[in-house]
């Protein structure tokens, strides 16, 4: 031990006598711990809003909606030779049943209909949107309450006038207040406030991404109260009638939209029949709705499983630049302890004169190289955490800086010490003491 003592202090006080040299000699570590830490907080943060993303969306919720566009065709001379035109029904509540009776891997089936509208509430007015659900939105999408009550299935049945608010919008409207039992003017009708919402964390970057509402101002209604008292698309279209002339059809092509439904979650029990359950209810709504694909099918999952790939791409190019880092920054270890080596060869030589082992050599160079690049670390690891902070304020990037990256950072720079610290080490314990001590 005091052998190993003297070895330290001695490898300690060369530092020291050459201190802006070993700054510069423990640049490249510095560098390498500092990106090896922003890389693996960048990472976790990333990983971090996946996992956020995959409990909005359901881990495994099938997205069904429908297709609204306008179609713009030649008319034909020849009416008799024109074929006739198919109609489909649209996106309804049947197609929810149909699929919860035939599809057996289907844990839950949840319709949705979307009414942009406003919302009025002690003398203020707010644009929202009304949203007509079955109880079972709620656990499908991973909105639990805060307070209050479901939707039972006599509000469903009677098709009451009450509501579920988002948490954001019970804080516009009712702020420092419980508004339960309360009423709110939405659109022409006043419904009954019987539960909150609890608050979802949901970003910018993931409403994008997944073309999810910002479900905290979103008001919740019965979607039997929804259709019966606001709008439903397939009795105005079974008004209309079929459509037998190009008059007709475009006198009532005026809403292009004639789905009962906007959107339709379906979630599995098994994430591993996903693409097997799309592929069934692709088929079952193609027959449905009369051959007519008129619907989109989505799997969130898919879309964030992509978007992890390309994270891992992007950390592994990270990885690449704080991997070069620490190579070029034990090269350079290496190449100042060479030259240290040939600096201090009297010294060498005098050591090995007077009793010094060629291991107590070896163990003051791999000290000095092991010295610098802790010290490397130490600064890589404080100007890593602190570039991890600005990344996080400034480019809207979350980063978690964990203690396992701080472990990993000082092994690495431990590691690339002592690897690119030995061959100096050996070179200066293999002189000659008597050529070494004549050395010039």
């Amino acid at each position: 031990m005091d052998r190993l003592l003297t070895n330290l202090n001695i490898a300690l006080d060369a530092i020291l006598a050459n201190t802006l040299r070993s700054i510069l000699t423990a640049l490249g570590i510095i560098f390498g711990v500092a990106a090896v830490i922003t890389m693996l907080a960048i990472g976790e943060g990333a990983q971090a809003e996946i996992l956020r993303q995959i409990e909005l969306v359901g881990v495994n919720n099938i997205e069904i909606k429908p297709i609204v566009e306008q179609k713009d065709e030649k008319i034909e001379e020849d009416l008799s030779a024109k074929e006739p035109k198919r109609f489909s029904k649209g996106l309804d509540l049947k197609d929810a049943r149909s699929i919860s009776r035939v599809l057996p891997t289907a844990a839950a089936v949840s319709p949705e209909v979307v009414i942009e509208t406003s919302v009025i509430s002690g003398g203020r007015r707010r644009s929202t949107k009304l949203i007509g659900v079955e109880p079972s939105f709620f656990p499908v999408s991973n909105i639990p309450l805060r307070y209050g009550q479901m939707f039972s299935p006599e509000h469903l049945e009677m098709q009451e006038p009450v509501c579920i608010i988002g948490s954001g919008m019970a804080k516009k409207l009712f702020p420092g207040k419980r508004p339960l039992g309360d009423k709110i003017k939405v659109g022409n009708q006043w419904l009954t406030i019987i539960g909150v919402s609890q608050t979802l964390n949901i970003t910018t970057q993931a409403q994008e991404n997944l073309g999810i509402r910002d479900y905290n101002m979103d008001i919740y209604a019965p979607i039997n109260t929804v259709l019966s008292r606001y709008r439903d698309r397939a009795k105005l279209r079974e008004s209309s009638g079929r459509f037998d002339d190009d008059e007709e059809e475009e006198k009532a092509s005026t809403s292009n939209n004639y789905n009962q439904l906007d959107r339709l979650l379906v979630q599995i029990d098994n994430s591993e029949y996903l693409a097997s359950s799309a592929d069934v209810i692709s088929r079952l709504l193609k027959r449905t709705h009369n051959g007519m694909v008129d619907f989109e099918i989505i799997i969130p999952q898919q879309l964030l499983e992509q978007q992890q790939r390309t994270k891992d791409i992007f950390n592994l190019v990270l990885s690449a630049i704080a991997g070069i880092s620490l190579l070029v920054g034990g090269i350079g270890i290496m190449n100042i302890m060479l030259a240290s080596v040939l600096e201090r060869t009297k010294e060498i030589g005098t050591r090995l004169a007077i009793g010094a082992k060629k291991k107590d050599i070896i163990t003051q160079f791999l000290f000095e190289a092991l010295l610098i690049s802790l010290s490397g670390g130490i600064i890589g690891v404080i100007l890593g955490v602190l570039a991890s902070y600005v990344i996080s304020e400034f480019a809207d990037i979350e980063t978690i800086v964990s203690p396992i990256s701080i472990i990993i950072s000082f092994g690495v720079a431990s590691i690339t010490g002592l690897v690119f610290g030995l061959s100096p080490a050996r070179q200066a314990a293999e002189k000659n003491p008597v050529e070494s001590l004549r050395y010039e």
